[in-house]
């Protein structure tokens, strides 16, 4: 193996940390003061601009299923009978190149992935189920056969994980070929990784064997493993639950059941050995019940050893503290909250509320927004460190969901504000997937899900499922006098009103973010 010079210098001089490795920047745009109204299916807003953004944010569309549906050369998938879950765009993951996007498909049966050429616009599905599986019949799903693929992500070892969330039976499976052809492509289930309703999943910066992983459950537990072989995850390897010291509430039940509703949830924790539990965490599931003995094998698991239930856990970042600690942010949907896990060593850990809709400021020392962070699902990491929070919902209301930008300025695992980013105007559709090109730091793509119009029987031309690309580079920044009126008193202030200025120790907000990307 070649060493990397450079790393080797890092970790002889870990005390010194880079500020461009770590989160802290200011607002760099003027946030958003209410959520957008939704339109009709198929509206003009949803085919051409179907976000509202701060000033100077492009949104350029890269595909929808009615673009690849009218090109033969390409292919997607949406499956006949299912209205609007007939495809479901989930969580986007790119390729270290930034060449390829990977697009799972969360159907409630026959998932897939679809791969998206960036440079050349070709789209095509690299594999399928055979639309076999029922969900809640555990007898019926095979190896040919998958549902729900919500999380995606690419390996170190370059290749692509997949996991099933709230249909077929809870596997994390492996594409160990994403970049073949797709006659050739080959995809194994990973066995020796715990069963569970599976979202957020990535591997550990520190670390490239270990993963960090969720249960998408209202008594879901936080999990890591640390494979056996690195470049061989098939192995399997160890796996811990995390554990909140002062949790003394019922882990088997809800994070608000009588028992868990005035518990302590955050503090000092540690991480605890699944294999200390006589239930195998490994076994195939189709209940969300942890008392059905057809649940996910590691729901049962991290109860016995008091894995410490949240609120519907969701997607997860991991990133780096200003003291140089590894950080797991993750969200809790039911709970309107997102939590940061600040590592201290292999086994212990201190736990924070990071940001939440009732007790972090919104758009502080900015006009104020109606908006409320009511359901934060999919996090978003920038070449800065900063965390972007995605809502699911409310999805069929009269406004649009949100998409907030964390202001964490000290980094230290715990928001001052979170700041209206963008809001969605398409009928019946939630952001999903939110992810950063790793080669073009300015650019992020956020995708359609599950709009009203993916529904053929209700709309004949309806556009569908889609995946937009965003670019920061000419983002205009706030004005002086806005934020001299708004309380930020250390600012450089011109005196001529309406001249854009920044902090001065966020100037150049767009040069820092590339920057960061090149280190």
């Amino acid at each position: 193996m070649k060493l990397n010079i450079r790393s080797v210098l890092v970790g002889a001089s870990a005390m010194v940390i880079s500020p461009l490795l770590l989160a802290g920047t200011d607002t760099f745009f003027t946030p958003l003061t209410q959520s957008t109204a939704v339109a009709t299916p198929n509206h003009i807003n949803e085919l051409n601009s179907p976000w509202q953004t701060p000033a100077g944010i492009s949104q350029t569309k890269l595909l929808s299923l009615s673009d690849v549906e009218a090109n033969a050369d390409q292919s997607t998938v949406r499956v006949p009978g299912l209205g609007s879950g007939a495809s479901m765009f989930d969580m986007i993951s790119f390729d270290p190149r930034g060449k390829h996007l990977f697009i799972p498909h969360e159907t409630a049966n026959g998932a897939g992935v679809t791969r998206h050429n960036l440079r050349t616009g070709h789209t095509e599905v690299l594999f399928s189920g055979d639309a076999t599986g029922v969900r809640g019949v555990k007898s019926s799903w095979t190896d040919t056969d998958w549902g729900a693929f919500d999380p995606s992500t690419y390996t170190p070892n370059g290749t692509l994980l997949l996991g099933e969330e709230w249909s077929g039976l809870g596997r994390l499976m492996e594409v160990t070929n994403p970049q073949a052809s797709a006659d050739k492509i080959k995809v194994r289930e990973l066995t020796g990784v715990p069963n569970v309703s599976h979202e957020g999943l990535l591997f550990s910066k520190k670390d490239p064997a270990t993963l960090y992983f969720v249960d998408e459950y209202n008594s879901g537990s936080i999990y890591k493993i640390k494979f056996t072989n690195p470049y061989d995850y098939s192995e399997g390897g160890k796996v811990w639950v995390l554990v909140v010291d002062g949790f003394d509430g019922n882990p088997a039940e809800y994070y608000n059941s009588a028992a868990n509703i005035n518990t302590v949830r955050t503090g000092k924790a540690s991480w605890v050995r699944l294999e200390d539990a006589e239930t195998d965490p490994f076994r195939d599931g189709i209940s969300s019940s942890p008392d059905n003995p057809d649940t996910f094998g590691g729901r049962p698991a991290a109860d016995e050893v008091n894995g410490t239930p949240f609120g519907r856990p969701e997607d997860i970042e991991v990133g780096t503290l200003a003291n140089g600690r590894e950080v797991l942010y993750f969200t809790a949907t039911s709970e309107r909250t997102v939590y940061s896990v600040e590592m201290k060593g292999k086994k212990n850990a201190i736990v924070r509320v990071f940001a939440s809709d009732a007790d972090t400021a919104k758009n502080e020392g900015f006009l104020p927004t109606t908006a409320e962070m009511n359901s934060p699902d999919n996090l978003a990491q920038d070449a800065l460190g900063n965390i972007y929070i995605i809502e699911d919902a409310p999805n069929g209301s009269e406004v649009g969901g949100d998409i907030w930008f964390a202001r964490d300025t000290d980094n230290d695992g715990v928001a001052e504000s979170i700041d209206h980013f963008m809001s969605i105007q398409v009928d019946g559709a939630e952001a999903t997937g939110m992810i950063f090109n790793p080669k073009n730091p300015t650019q992020f793509v956020v995708a359609v899900q599950h709009p009203d119009s993916t529904n053929l029987d209700n709309v004949p031309d309806g556009h569908g499922d889609a995946v937009w690309s965003f670019d920061l580079e000419n983002v205009v920044p706030p004005l002086c006098d806005e934020k001299y009126a708004y309380g930020h008193r250390d600012y450089n202030y011109s005196g001529t009103k309406g001249k854009t200025c920044t902090k001065a120790k966020d100037f150049k907000f767009i040069k820092k973010l590339k920057q960061a990307a090149r280190r």
